[in-house]
């Protein structure tokens, strides 16, 4: 009985073939992983692109309203229902009973350490609403314990610059009744205070200083950082240095094929 002659092992040229074809396969998934992280590393330097330039208007924004002359706090605020942005608007009313009335304690850490920002409410007439939350300064923790109203009047104009509230979410602390409160919700601080229809923003009060102790108005950020730009070049040149370790990784492969 003949035996039957054994197969031959497979050519060197068939070899390098499916060498090949399994490189060209195992390459498929290292590629779709590089596609994916230079998608997800360019999303990322396009969204700070974009925070660049609302950055940069914001600035440009706070900087003119520097010299900008206040308008009448009521017509602003009658701005509000039809949808107007009024934040950092330079504004100017009265309101004789700002140091009389009493105030809320909003915990802050600024360059002045950890204090309070110090809010009461004024009324407002002729507006689309009748009263608004004056943020007046900062206080040190220890001083603002011991502020009390005062019978002080004040017989002049009030200037500040108008600023939106910023709602408390799930990781705010609950104010505690007579302690700090920890957000700035203008329903519940309004309804503490006393203020019966409040407009939705803050007025940070510029002028007057107190006419003894107070807290030291500070209303607009003097430096506002904007490294958007930075950030946006260390984005798309990771996702460059991606390509580029691909590419050569790549070339390496092949040369030794």
């Amino acid at each position: 009985m003949s035996r039957r002659p054994s197969p031959s092992p497979p050519s060197s040229a068939i070899r390098k073939t499916i060498t090949a074809r399994a490189a060209r396969r195992v390459a498929v998934f290292p590629l779709i992983a590089v596609l994916v992280g230079v998608a997800i590393l360019c999303g990322l330097g396009t969204w700070q692109v974009q925070r660049l330039q609302w950055k940069t208007r914001l600035i440009a924004r706070i900087a003119a309203l520097q010299t900008a002359p206040p308008e009448p706090l009521n017509v602003v605020l009658n701005r509000i229902p039809d949808k107007v942005d009024v934040d950092y608007t330079h504004v100017v009313f009265t309101c004789p009973t700002l140091e009389q009335t009493p105030v809320a304690r909003i915990y802050t850490v600024g360059d002045g350490g950890v204090g309070d920002r110090i809010v009461t409410a004024c009324p407002v007439e002729n507006g689309a609403y009748h009263s608004i939350l004056v943020d007046r300064g900062f206080l040190s923790a220890e001083d603002a314990a011991r502020l009390k109203p005062s019978a002080a009047v004040l017989d002049g104009p009030i200037v500040g610059v108008l600023r939106k509230a910023t709602a408390p979410n799930g990781l705010t602390p609950r104010h505690q009744a007579g302690g700090e409160w920890f957000g700035r919700d203008v329903g519940a601080l309004a309804t503490t205070l006393g203020a019966v229809d409040p407009a939705p923003v803050f007025l940070f009060l510029e002028s007057p200083r107190p006419q003894g102790f107070g807290p030291t108005p500070a209303p607009v950020p003097i430096d506002i950082p904007n490294n958007h730009l930075g950030y946006a070049i260390t984005w798309f040149g990771l996702a460059l240095s991606l390509v580029g370790v691909y590419i050569a990784t790549l070339l390496r492969r092949y040369s030794r094929t």
